[in-house]
């Protein structure tokens, strides 16, 4: 008897969406188009975006493993490597997954960031990069991230001070810009707020920069609260 082949993914090709719900993540039109879209016009960005999380990780030279929450496709999950970091990708999204596993040779784990199915100290290190600013719960996420990751957690996320947030919100009225419909924007204080509730109790020490300024604008990062993207770094000092 002839045995039906199978394929490497989580859900049927012709399922379009994930169990109807509205986010962009769980629909197959924007998922599969999603390493294009980085390929494209979101080239530049990217570039200064790891530069910018690089630097602010590599001077924790404690970090040698990290768990990327909202991994997606895995496009920053494949570059940590590069930077000398063993990384694992995690992910609500089987549309992503599905994505990500032809993509990335590493671990990856299909769950829920607000319940990390990870045991204490897990990894030295999690990383959220733009999916921080779709989470229900912020703080009951960070208090997730610092009981898996031992000495840091590092975000890199689209900043709340930035002419294309109102962009991308006008957009939306018209209906052309589905990405960001159920995000929250932050800027540096604000999350820094965020980081303080949740990590009561914790010492530690907090280091932001922005960038994603304009080609045409004399730095391309600064310390100043304005740009497009910051990264944010928290590095917890109360461990060995």
């Amino acid at each position: 008897m002839e045995q039906e082949k199978t394929t490497l993914e989580l859900i049927p090709k012709q399922q379009e969406n994930w169990q109807n719900r509205p986010e962009w993540f769980f629909n197959r039109a924007h998922t599969d188009t999603y390493e294009q879209w980085y390929e494209g016009r979101y080239k530049r960005a990217e570039v200064w975006q790891k530069k910018v999380m690089e630097q602010l990780l590599v001077k924790d030279q404690r970090v040698k493993t990290l768990l990327e929450f909202g991994c997606g496709t895995t496009r920053f999950t494949r570059w940590w490597k590069e930077i000398g970091i063993e990384a694992t990708g995690g992910d609500i999204s089987p549309l992503m997954l599905s994505q990500a596993m032809h993509l990335f040779a590493g671990d990856l784990v299909m769950a829920d960031s607000h319940h990390m199915p990870f045991k204490d100290h897990t990894f030295d290190a999690l990383a959220f990069i733009t999916t921080f600013e779709y989470y229900k719960d912020p703080v009951r996420v960070i208090q997730e991230a610092a009981r898996v990751g031992k000495y840091g957690i590092a975000m890199g996320m689209m900043n709340r001070n930035s002419p294309k947030v109102v962009r991308r919100r006008v957009q939306e009225l018209f209906g052309k810009n589905p990405f960001y419909l159920t995000a929250t924007f932050y800027t540096p204080k604000m999350l820094t707020h965020i980081i303080h509730r949740a990590l009561r109790g914790r010492e530690y020490t907090i280091e932001w920069t922005c960038a994603g300024l304009p080609s045409w604008f004399p730095v391309q990062q600064w310390g100043v609260p304005y740009g497009d993207f910051f990264g944010l770094y928290v590095q917890f000092n109360d461990v060995e």
